[in-house]
């Protein structure tokens, strides 16, 4: 019997199957199990269709059913085009994912285990069942999980203009589905309440007539501007000299006003959330200048958000314990700064010779000694201990006054100073600190060998990083008008660390995309951000992504290209000695060359 004669189903994989189809199993166990399911219910993606929680489940059948015929593509190796084959391992894939709720209903209804498994509750085995009785339940999952799997398989086979257009109705609607906070807060400002009130059921969700419009007219756009972005992008990153900084400049000037406008528009809520967005914003700045330039793995890095709160709140506020000038926030800001760059040589100068998991483990322990000296009985009469300080007054700009109670006028503020260290952050990248500092985080002894003094540079490094931090505390302090201990968790510097890296580690871009997209929808260690339902799972879903983004793209959403050749260099030569040419061999290894090598000779000279 030939290979072409035999069944489709005897040409498939069975052991890459099963393990997807087990690893979904898994997937939708421990995601019921951590109360995702429950707890996400009640936020509505589509009127009487779906929530969340049954989209936190229904996702991975539609992934793993994707994942279970692709094919890694190898230089020179020929691959089969996908077939019915393909199809039919998705199927299987999910056919065996269904085994995770089949086990969930049975041992819920069999087994009491709410003790060591807080979530295995009768509320999980109504979600699952569709509180329609157990066998309703196991025969909807098992058909769902094998739909979703067919259909993600099946992605594989569809023409590339089709799979475009129903990934872009899908991204879409969730997209506005989730947004749907945001989107109520700016049609009340510009006056277009009737248009969301169509769009938006009463309890939350999109309408179903209004999701099948939005997902035709979704579907126009994305076959109307196929290429186009992407084609803007490519344009925009081939433009040289003049023509580049023009270009530069309106993108720039668009941003801004667009930041200046749409807050105008917005209500407390959303600029409360953008407020926060733009208090990360700084810290990642700084965090950014000591991890993604110059290399060093600062884990104590809110020991400087915490210096800079501290500070503001004993120079401005009438109750500090101790000293009291009571000065203006202007002046007192000078003072932050400077202490700031004093506690960075204080804490830089000790530690700065170690390198990787010691320095790591040092910086953490100095951010905790930070946070338990100020809440210590020992500086209680100076700091107010546990207690903190109160009655940090507003700002007082002359022209305008700053308060915490109008979030509005704390995003100005805040965006003001955001522009001020962007544009510090651009020019010490383009400096010669700034192509020591990424010497030195390519191959320290290499920059050392090259004339770089690496002492003085990491010190500068830990000093720039840690005044801005400082004033992103500064600001916090005369926002909430109160500074505590328990403001400044070794969490932050955590949550900081995962922005820059997700966003894109030594790129100022790759940072302000992360921060809107974490902190934005997330929230920060105490902030909510636009999901607040996911509160409870924020720490989970940041581990899940930073795990995620260190396997598949460690140079983060938004990479720079030095950043891409240095991850990528192997990649770069091997694609070069496939292909068989010398010259491209050759170019591509003095290019990862010269990413330390001249710019050590530009330090020297």
């Amino acid at each position: 019997m030939s290979a072409s004669a035999t069944p489709a189903w005897f040409q498939l994989d069975w052991r890459r199957v099963g393990r997807w189809g087990g690893l979904c199993a898994l997937g939708i166990v421990l995601v019921s199990l951590i109360g995702m399911p429950v707890g996400l219910d009640r936020r509505i993606i589509i009127e009487g269709r779906l929530s969340l929680g049954y989209l936190a489940l229904i996702w991975m059948p539609l992934l793993f059913g994707y994942l279970v015929p692709k094919r890694i593509v190898l230089e020179g190796v020929e691959n089969p085009d996908p077939g019915i084959r393909d199809v039919l391992a998705g199927l299987c894939a999910g056919v065996l994912a269904g085994l995770g709720p089949l086990l969930l209903i049975l041992g819920i209804d069999n087994f009491n285990l709410r003790k060591p498994l807080v979530n295995w509750s009768p509320q999980l085995l109504e979600l699952l069942t569709f509180g329609r009785g157990i066998g309703y339940g196991v025969a909807v999952w098992f058909a769902i999980c094998a739909v979703l799997g067919l259909v993600g398989s099946s992605m594989h086979v569809l023409p590339a203009n089709v799979r475009r257009v129903v990934s872009f109705i899908a991204y879409g609607l969730l997209f506005i589905s989730v947004l749907e906070a945001a989107i109520d807060d700016l049609s009340e400002g510009f006056g277009l309440e009737s248009l969301t009130d169509a769009m938006y059921a009463r309890r939350g969700g999109l309408t179903v007539k209004f999701s099948i419009i939005l997902a035709v007219v979704i579907g126009v756009l994305s076959i109307v501007t196929k290429g186009r972005v992407k084609g803007a992008a490519n344009h925009y990153k081939g433009l040289q000299g003049a023509e580049r900084k023009r270009a530069s400049m309106l993108l720039f000037s668009g941003v801004t006003a667009l930041c200046i406008v749409l807050p105008m528009f917005l209500g407390m809520i959303m600029n409360e959330l953008l407020a926060n967005v733009g208090l990360f914003l700084l810290l990642a700045l700084g965090l950014n200048i000591v991890v993604g330039l110059a290399g060093i793995l600062d884990l104590g890095y809110v020991a400087f958000f915490a210096v800079g709160g501290y500070t503001t709140a004993v120079l401005t506020s009438a109750e500090s314990p101790f000293f009291t000038p009571e000065l203006h926030f202007g002046f007192a800001l000078i003072v932050v700064v400077a202490m700031a760059g004093l506690t960075g040589l204080v804490i830089g100068a000790p530690v700065i010779r170690m390198r990787g998991d010691y320095l790591a483990i040092v910086t953490l322990g100095f951010g905790e000694i930070i946070r338990l000296l100020f809440m210590s009985d020992w500086l209680k009469p100076y700091f107010g201990g546990a207690q903190g300080i109160t009655n940090v007054p507003h700002v007082d700009l002359g022209f305008a006054v700053v308060k915490g109670t109008d979030p509005r006028s704390v995003f100005y503020m805040v965006l003001v100073l955001c522009v001020l260290a962007v544009y510090v952050s651009w020019r010490l990248q383009g400096s010669r600190l700034g192509r020591a500092w990424m010497a030195i985080r390519e191959d320290e002894q290499v920059a050392e060998a090259m004339g770089i003094n690496t002492v003085n540079a990491k010190l500068m490094a830990f000093v720039v990083g840690a005044m801005m931090a400082a004033v992103s505390g500064a600001v916090l302090a005369a926002k909430v008008g109160s500074v505590f201990p328990n403001s400044f968790m070794i969490l932050v510097s955590i949550i900081i660390l995962v922005v820059v890296i997700v966003g894109g580690m030594g790129n100022i871009a790759g940072v302000l995309v992360g921060s809107f997209v974490l902190i934005g929808v997330l929230g920060g260690p105490r902030q909510p951000g636009l999901l607040q339902e996911f509160q409870s799972y924020k720490l989970l879903i940041y581990g899940a992504l930073l795990v995620f983004m260190m396997l598949k793209r460690p140079e983060g959403l938004v990479p720079s290209a030095r950043r891409s050749q240095e991850l990528h260099q192997e990649e770069f030569l091997q694609d070069a000695w496939l292909k068989g040419e010398d010259h491209d061999i050759e170019e591509a290894a003095e290019a990862a060359a010269a990413v330390g090598g001249s710019e050590g000779t530009g330090d020297q000279a």
